[in-house]
């Protein structure tokens, strides 16, 4: 399946968004407990009820969100440069997403809650992260693109090979509606072809950099 492209902002911007995540489940959590079963002194024990889901919201937005805490990374290595997604990132998310359900376990079981509005806001916060990962690949945590002067290797999902330049006719950048690179087409000496989807990959911040690479390591392979 093809993957869930999100796109890139400065890291002030998105903890500016966080934020105001945060704050805006904060003031719709409240929704969540029981108000008849609150008074006035009761008031900060629920302020913490609200806080802690509030934290639930913040943390599922992180999990579908994932270049706030796993974006790409772009290394200089021997011969040329690798391109790669987080290494860890299904594990870490999977830990992260296990205190969703704490929290509601923590809030269920604490605070008298309104039953219909508490599974509410429950599958709102558990839900969508599962459903994120069925839809936009679950094997999608250790991609890579290496592009070097000896060969090529990368790693889509199931997809993944090191191909070696000197068995490589061609190559050919291939380009989306935008006329941004999208894909990078091999042709073969033995006549067959590999596609290397940079789209999928969620390779978007370093287009440019793949781009000018193939451009200038490449040129006598590249086909206009």
């Amino acid at each position: 399946m093809g993957k869930v492209i999100r796109s890139t902002y400065p890291a002030e911007f998105s903890i500016g968004i966080l934020i105001l995540i945060f704050g805006i489940a904060g003031l719709l959590s409240h929704q969540i407990f029981d108000s008849a079963a609150y008074g006035p002194d009761d008031n900060e024990a629920v302020y913490f009820g609200m806080f802690t889901v509030s934290m639930a919201v913040v943390i599922m937005v992180l999990i579908m969100w994932e270049e706030i805490l796993f974006p790409i990374s772009l290394k200089e290595i021997d011969g040329g440069m690798m391109f790669r997604n987080h290494r860890t990132k299904l594990k870490v998310q999977l830990l992260i997403y296990l205190t969703i359900p704490v929290i509601f376990t923590f809030i269920y079981m604490e605070y008298e809650v309104n039953h219909i509005r508490f599974w509410i806001w429950a599958a709102v916060c558990m839900v969508p992260p599962v459903l994120e990962k069925i839809f936009s690949g679950i094997n999608n945590y250790n991609d890579f693109l290496q592009l070097t002067n000896e060969f090529v290797g990368y790693k889509n999902n199931e997809k993944e090979g090191v191909y070696q330049i000197s068995t490589v006719q061609s190559f050919e950048i291939l380009n989306d509606e935008r006329n941004i690179i999208e894909k990078v087409k091999l042709v073969f000496k033995n006549n067959d072809t590999l596609i290397i989807d940079l789209d999928e990959m969620e390779l978007e911040d370093f287009y440019f950099a793949i781009e000018n690479y193939i451009k200038t390591h490449y040129q006598h392979l590249l086909k206009a």
